[in-house]
């Protein structure tokens, strides 16, 4: 892979994981990126729960209900 970085970015790369080789800090640093990426992709699927409380019905009941019955068991 043949790219241009910030000089000064991957000058602290290096001396943050200064065991590691360049590949080695593309990797971590593409494995972050992914996981972010995840992470916030798993929070915009929880936008849902912001919209419909636990506590409102809906089709399938009272999810607050349903919860506080099965804590009760």
């Amino acid at each position: 892979m043949s790219t241009t970085v910030d000089g000064d970015l991957l000058d602290e790369a290096r001396r943050l994981r200064s065991k590691s080789n360049d590949a080695m800090l593309l990797d971590e640093a593409l494995g972050a990126l992914v996981a972010r990426n995840r992470a916030c992709e798993i929070d915009a699927a929880y936008v849902a729960y912001d919209e419909f409380p636990i506590g409102e019905s809906d089709d399938w009941g009272n999810l607050a209900a349903f919860r506080a019955g099965v804590a009760a068991s």
